[in-house]
C-alpha cells in the first residue's frame, strides 16, 4: 500500500503517461516505454544503492536526472528515459514506493498500446484465462514458480503455452509476472495486472476545448461531473481555442457536448432564419 505522498505522485505520473500516449499517433513508441520500465524495475530491485538514490525525497530532481543520464542513456530509448526522468522527479515516500510505481507505469504502458490498437479487451481476457489455467494446473504452477528453474526454460515454456495464441502485450505481462514476481504469488501478480487493465478499460477520455486555460481545480470539477454522468472515471485532454469565445466543447467518444458561446450564437442565427 503506497503512502499518501506516493499515491499523489503516482496519480501524476499515470496521468502524464496517458497524456503522452494520447499525443502520439496510435501510441507509437509506448511499447518501448513498457519494455524499458520493466527492465528498470529489475535493475532497481537488484541495486539497493541506486534505488535509495533515486527514491530519496531530499535529492534534487536535476541531480536524479543527471544520474539517470549517466547510467542509462545508452541502455534506454529516449521515450522510456523521458518517462523515467519525470517519475523520479516526483516526491516518493520511500524508495520501494518508487520501484512499485515504475512497475505500475510499465504495465499501464502495455495496456495503452493495447487500447490504441483496440485489443485491450482481448489482453484483459487473456490474462484472466491464463490465471484460470494456472489455478487448475498445480503442476504448471509449480514449474512456473520454481526458483531453481532458469529464466530461459520458463520463457520457452511460456512461448509454447502462449505462442501466437495471445497478444504480444499479454505475453510480455505474463512473462514479467513469472520471471520477476517481486515477492508476490503468481496469482496475486496476475490479479494486480488485471485490475490495472480494468481501470484503463473503464476510463473514458474526454477531449475538452476551452476558450481559456482551465485551472487544476476547474479540471477536477469537470472530470468529477463527467464521471458522475457517465458512471466511470474520466481522463481529460484539454485544448485551448479562443475561437470558441467562451464555455466548453466536450467530446467523449462520439458524443459532443457544446456549451460554447459560439454554439449558442450559431443556434440563435439558425432560429432567426427560420422565423
Amino acid at each position: 500500500m503506497l503512502a499518501a505522498a506516493s499515491r499523489g505522485a503516482l496519480r501524476t505520473a499515470r496521468k502524464s503517461l496517458t497524456d503522452l500516449a494520447a499525443e502520439l499517433p496510435e501510441a507509437a513508441g509506448i511499447a518501448s516505454v513498457s519494455e524499458g520500465l520493466f527492465s528498470v524495475v529489475q535493475l532497481l530491485d537488484r541495486s539497493g544503492q541506486l534505488r535509495r538514490a533515486l527514491g530519496d525525497p531530499t535529492t534534487a530532481a536535476d541531480a536524479k536526472a543527471s544520474l539517470l543520464d549517466a547510467l542509462l542513456i545508452d541502455q534506454l530509448d529516449a521515450l522510456p528515459l523521458r518517462v523515467l526522468t519525470s517519475v523520479v522527479g516526483q516526491r516518493w515516500s520511500s524508495p520501494r514506493d518508487l520501484v512499485d510505481a515504475v512497475e505500475v507505469l510499465a504495465v499501464q504502458a502495455a495496456f495503452l498500446v493495447a487500447e490504441a490498437d483496440g485489443s485491450l479487451d482481448d489482453v484483459e481476457d487473456e490474462l484472466f484465462r491464463f490465471s484460470r489455467i494456472v489455478a487448475q494446473d498445480p503442476e504448471l504452477r509449480a514449474v512456473l514458480t520454481d526458483r531453481g528453474l532458469d529464466a530461459d526454460r520458463k520463457t520457452a515454456l511460456l512461448d509454447g503455452l502462449l505462442g501466437d495464441r495471445a497478444r504480444p502485450e499479454t505475453v510480455r505481462l505474463i512473462s514479467n509476472v513469472v520471471l520477476a514476481p517481486r515477492g508476490r504469488t503468481l496469482e496475486d501478480g496476475l490479479a494486480e495486472y488485471a485490475r490495472l487493465a480494468a481501470e484503463i478499460r473503464e476510463r473514458s477520455v474526454a477531449r475538452v476545448t476551452s476558450a481559456v486555460r482551465l485551472t487544476e481545480a476547474q479540471e477536477e470539477r469537470l472530470a468529477a461531473a463527467l464521471a458522475g454522468t457517465l458512471g466511470r472515471q474520466v481522463q481529460l485532454q484539454v485544448d485551448v481555442d479562443p475561437a470558441v469565445l467562451g464555455g466548453l466543447v466536450v467530446r467523449v467518444g462520439d458524443e459532443v457536448i457544446d456549451g460554447t458561446i459560439r454554439h449558442h450564437l450559431r443556434a440563435a442565427r439558425v432560429a432567426l432564419t427560420r422565423q
